[in-house]
């Protein structure tokens, strides 16, 4: 064995995956696993959980793993996290946990990621649950949103003993795990569920249905129906548009619907009457994890796909890892190209897309080189779908229906980030709902931080 490089992981050949929406990676098995923790030279100032945005002990859980004591490894890990199945899958490692691991100074990092998506399917496998509290506080919590930002807050809080309810406004609880991030790296049923069942199984209760802000308000929650603190981790489901000609054509979607359409709203199954434009060539505008997704889906749905980005491929803030898979299944990137205008038939259909070629300058505000546009060379892509994946912004829709709750100018709610206070006393807010969209990791670890927030809050009463 070569310590100084990963155990290799098992996946299913591009061209096969690019027909289907299984699951891409498979995994290590118990030998792997184990080999894979040896590696781990159990670091006495661990960097790995300086990474970690809801402070795994890894070393503590890889010990444990190396040994063969699965259980055990699940249960260190259960302290920090509510959805260790879904961070083994989708959080960035290489920029957090693995980016700090000392081994990967001399060599490949160890493949925390990998390790403990392995030993939450084994806990999942063999039916092993989180512990819940042992003692009860009687106190009621309100957490809006079944996101990872409000699994992980209700998840927290409900082994500290507190009473919560999560309100939240689809018909199925995960939010972004459920709607947005494709099945094909994160299985609804297998993973997400199973997931959820163990934060009901820590005694919280979950309500679907429920738009707050329509059907009852946070205030409301407070002075009516007995909760006394609320966490906001609604997410930012708003999306952003480029405000170019021809955006309102039919077969321009934003890459939230496209993607809700099929992952929460079943399109890609031939017995679900979901309407989505399955397109024969379709354009993804954006470079983010959000744009591989959404390129990767219309690819499986049958569609030649391009990838429209402004700048190079250096710039890309995809994970590496996605690009790479999207290269293999063979989408085609069309990099330094900007849109200009969309195109439609006299039917009011997309039917192509006219671009610019841009080249970097100078950097800016965020560190980046500033595209520029190239004069003289605007061309033509032909298309038939344009799918817009640009971010997204919060629905100003609870901030708008709660008095003394402040937001700033992008609309996104002002929170402490150590302890997600809002401005209106006993609410906090975690997540997408104050950043903007970013990571199901740095969510949870939002929602970690206001779980602690809201106990301290809560203690002091």
């Amino acid at each position: 064995m070569d310590v100084l490089k990963k155990i290799p992981v098992r996946e299913q050949e591009p061209k096969v995956r690019a027909a289907n929406f299984e699951e891409v990676c498979y995994g290590y098995d118990q030998k792997e696993a184990m080999e894979e923790a040896t590696r781990c030279i159990n670091c006495k100032n661990a960097k790995c959980i300086e990474g970690c945005p809801v402070a795994i002990n890894i070393p503590g859980f890889i010990a444990e793993v190396k040994e063969g004591r699965f259980e055990e490894a699940y249960q260190v890990i259960s302290q920090a996290s509510a959805l260790p199945a879904v961070c083994g899958r989708v959080c960035p490692q290489e920029s957090q946990c693995e980016g700090r691991c000392i081994r990967g100074v001399k060599g490949e990092p160890v493949s925390i990621g990998k390790l403990e998506r392995f030993v939450a399917d084994w806990a999942r496998e063999n039916n092993i649950k989180p512990e819940p509290a042992k003692e009860k506080k009687h106190h009621k919590v309100a957490v809006i949103g079944s996101g990872p930002a409000g699994l992980t807050c209700a998840g927290d809080l409900a082994k500290m003993g507190y009473d919560v309810t999560i309100f939240e406004a689809l018909h199925e609880a995960g939010g972004v795990l459920i709607y947005g991030i494709p099945e094909f790296r994160l299985p609804k049923e297998k993973v997400v569920a199973k997931e959820i069942e163990n934060v009901k199984a820590l005694g919280v209760k979950i309500e679907t249905n429920v738009v707050i802000g329509k059907a009852t308000t946070i205030d409301e929650l407070m002075e009516e129906e007995g909760f006394e603190a609320v966490f906001i981790g609604s997410g930012a489901g708003l999306p952003k548009f480029m405000g170019i000609p021809g955006e309102n054509a039919n077969g321009v979607f934003s890459a939230n619907e496209y993607l809700t359409r099929n992952n929460l709203m079943k399109a890609f199954q031939e017995d679900y009457d979901t309407p989505i434009a399955r397109g024969k060539k379709v354009a993804v505008v954006g470079g983010g994890n959000v744009a591989m997704d959404a390129a990767r889906t219309a690819l499986r749905l049958g569609a030649e796909v391009h990838i429209v980005y402004r700048r190079s491929e250096e710039e890309l803030p995809a994970r590496v890892e996605e690009v790479h898979h999207a290269k293999e299944e063979g989408i085609i990137f069309d990099l330094l190209t900007n849109p200009v205008e969309i195109l439609a038939d006299d039917n009011g259909w997309v039917k192509g897309m006219r671009c610019i070629c841009m080249e970097l300058g100078e950097p800016d505000s965020s560190g980046r080189r500033r595209p520029v546009e190239v004069p003289g060379s605007e061309f033509e892509l032909e298309l038939d779908t344009v799918i817009m994946s640009l971010g997204t912004s919060p629905n100003p829709l609870i901030s708008s229906t709660t008095e003394g709750l402040e937001i700033n100018k992008w609309k996104c709610i002002i929170a402490d980030e150590n302890n997600g206070k809002t401005t209106k006393e006993g609410v906090y807010a975690g997540g997408d709902a104050v950043t903007g969209a970013a990571t199901v990791i740095l969510a949870m670890g939002a929602g970690k931080a206001a779980a602690k927030g809201i106990d301290e809050y809560l203690s002091a009463r």
